[in-house]
């Protein structure tokens, strides 16, 4: 993964503990729902609504991912996770503070809620629960660990200039990196291939049992002993091989039969896989002046796609965000860079082939997203033996990108996520 800033790194580690990595979400009022803090609907420039079915809430958590987290919370009053609604994902090494909201359950209850190192602070009624992408952003308190050169952090800050490259980062591709690949098996049509790969690729693959499981199908072909091999924990595989046991040889419909939000993240995985190079190519040549699309800002100064033109006019050319396409199929042709023209052919892949005809539910269109991101009010200090670095940057970023440029850490790029869009 090719870097924007060119000073050293400072070295060591992060996410020691949960407490090394602090997350506070920004409302999309501008509101940071900081730790240990009371919030109420006003706070938020919200109304509460007596007659409403929502609850909405303010949730802090230590050591729980956004969706154990509203899990535990709803289960507790006989709800499934389809009542619980959250604006963004939170990773669980991490404290943190989010919007959230669950249907059918009051304030009152969910004040009352005594869950391990959940904790609520206030909740209201409302119309309407929380949505994905209604939140402006995040603000990190990150300490980095046995740093060996820590006054490098100010001064990677200072040459990247509030800017940062806007890479998506690995977990977009699966622990096993093999996302990209699945999802081009799925786009060329070649289901087999997709289900295997899905059901036995061992890369990365810690877990034991799990490890075995794999090698064991591999080897066998027996979906039936698989099931009773397979690990409880791998929900999405156990799916594929219940329906295989029936269908051995429907590999298309096995892929259906997993729920969309798991498998369409093999379709985005192609499609970030690209974006990823678009920047890649970017820094490597030289830049973004010539990037093929801008965009503006909001009120808080992070990038705004809803306003993104064209260079090839007047307003365009004087906005201060380049931007990409995530390719779909409805993505303008005049829009599409010498970058995204030459990912497409180094894969062998279409736009017309994003609307993915044998499973159409998993077709993507096509949007925008910025080559650059921002982020503001950088912090730097000395913590105990740690160094401690805050910032905020807007959804849809990855903070560890940015702790990547300070660190310099070893990162994963396009050799290890989609070997074919890797530089020779």
């Amino acid at each position: 993964m090719m870097r924007l800033s060119k000073t050293s790194g400072t070295g060591g580690t992060i996410k020691n503990d949960p407490e090394s990595f602090v997350v506070e979400e920004i409302t999309g009022n501008g509101t940071v729902l900081a730790l240990g803090k009371t919030f109420a609907a006003g706070d938020l420039g919200e109304e509460t609504d007596a007659g409403g079915k929502f609850t909405r809430f303010v949730m802090q958590k230590r050591n729980w991912n956004t969706i154990g987290a509203m899990k535990e919370i709803v289960k507790r009053f006989g709800r499934g996770i389809k009542s619980a609604g959250y604006a963004g994902m939170k990773d669980k090494i991490s404290v943190s503070t989010q919007l959230a909201s669950a249907f059918g359950i009051t304030p009152e209850e969910i004040l009352k809620i005594n869950a391990k190192d959940i904790t609520i602070n206030g909740a209201w009624r409302s119309k309407e629960g929380v949505k994905i992408g209604g939140l402006l952003g995040n603000r990190f308190g990150i300490i980095i660990s046995d740093a060996e050169n820590p006054d490098n952090a100010g001064k990677v800050f200072e040459e990247l200039d509030l800017r940062m490259p806007n890479y998506f980062d690995k977990q977009r591709f699966g622990y096993r990196l093999n996302n990209f690949r699945i999802g081009l098996h799925i786009m060329r049509g070649e289901f087999e291939d997709a289900v295997m790969d899905f059901l036995t690729c061992i890369d990365n693959e810690s877990n034991e049992d799990a490890n075995a499981a794999r090698i064991s199908l591999r080897e066998s072909m027996d979906f039936k002993k698989a099931i009773s091999e397979f690990p409880r924990f791998l929900n999405g595989e156990r799916t594929v091989l219940d329906y295989l046991a029936k269908y051995p040889t429907n590999y298309a419909n096995a892929i259906n039969a997993l729920p969309r939000g798991l498998s369409i993240m093999f379709i985005h995985a192609v499609e970030d896989a690209l974006f990823n190079f678009t920047v890649e190519s970017q820094i490597k040549n030289g830049g973004f002046d010539d990037a093929v699309l801008r965009c503006g800002t909001n009120f808080y100064g992070f990038p705004d796609i809803s306003t993104t033109v064209s260079c090839g006019s007047g307003d365009g050319r004087n906005l201060p965000f380049p931007v990409a396409n995530i390719v779909g199929y409805e993505t303008r042709e005049e829009y599409l860079s010498g970058y995204e023209k030459e990912a497409l052919d180094r894969i062998g892949v279409t736009k017309e082939m994003f609307r993915v005809k044998r499973l159409p539910h998993l077709g993507m269109r096509g949007s925008f997203r910025p080559l650059l991101s921002t982020f503001v009010n950088p912090l730097v200090s000395r913590e105990g033996n740690g160094l401690r670095v805050g910032f905020s940057c807007p959804s849809g970023t990855y903070a560890t990108i940015l702790m990547d440029e300070i660190i310099k850490a070893r990162s994963i790029g396009l050799n290890a996520i989609a070997p074919e869009l890797a530089s020779p």
